[in-house]
């Protein structure tokens, strides 16, 4: 049995792993802004074999609140074995670079958040010499493009401040799991026309997220053949890339 923190828990990819997690009958501390969804979630891994589910309500942008998160799901469940990151918001890139405020409030919540929780794990496990950090960043981070380049920022820096934990913590047996999804049919993407072989479910890319941590990966991109479509584009050389409407 494992006991996992889960932050942005209602998200659908989120979701769909505690489904998943539930069914091992897991101990699941859940962390979201919405009571009422965090109950209703609650209710439903309880029944699908969660050993006990703990819910939290927590603004993620409340840096300060964080630690006090953290302790509460110790002293919840006594140990915690691992913490899986996986909120997050989809920018509207017109208005971020109208509104440098707004684009900062949407960095803070893409990446700030995420490297805070990940430093206080990180430091809790190094000294236990065990656990495991995993995190949804995204094939956005990989390269900037015009039409995301603030969503995309933020998951670059939350991918790179992952792949120096992961380094930094490996001789401590503590894993590092960056999670790279493409584009995913979900309510963060709602507005984005949809269809085609590039789109996964949320069902889809939980699954490669929990086999993903089940066998240790360092970095994951999810559905696989991503892995490929970004190696190409950040190959592109710049002279040609930045003539290209992406």
């Amino acid at each position: 049995m494992k006991n996992w923190i889960v932050i942005g828990a209602t998200s659908a990819i989120a979701e769909s792993v505690c489904r998943l997690w539930s069914t091992r009958g897991y101990n699941l501390f859940l962390v979201g802004r919405n009571a009422d969804k965090l109950e209703s979630v609650k209710q439903d891994y309880t029944v699908r074999g969660a050993d006990t589910v703990f819910t939290h309500v927590l603004d993620i942008a409340q840096l300060d609140k964080h630690q006090a998160c953290w302790e509460q799901a110790k002293a919840a469940m006594g140990r915690i074995d691992g913490i899986f990151i996986a909120h997050g918001t989809l920018p509207d890139q017109k208005r971020c670079e109208a509104d440098f405020n707004h684009a900062l409030t949407e960095i803070n919540i893409n990446a700030t958040s995420v490297l805070s929780f990940c430093t206080i794990a990180a430091n809790e496990f190094e000294t236990a010499g065990s656990g495991h950090i995993a995190v949804i960043s995204s094939v956005a981070g990989d390269r900037g493009r015009q039409s995301n380049y603030v969503y995309g920022s933020a998951k670059g820096m939350v991918s790179l401040f992952l792949q120096g934990l992961r380094n930094r913590l490996f001789k401590r047996g503590v894993m590092v799991t960056t999670i790279k999804p493409g584009f995913v049919d979900s309510p963060m993407t709602a507005d984005f026309e949809k269809g085609g072989p590039l789109w996964a479910t949320p069902d889809q890319v939980a699954a490669g997220i929990v086999k993903s941590i089940d066998k240790n990966r360092g970095v994951v991109y999810l559905p696989w053949f991503w892995w490929g479509i970004m190696q190409v584009i950040k190959s592109i050389p710049e002279f040609i890339f930045k003539r290209l409407s992406l």
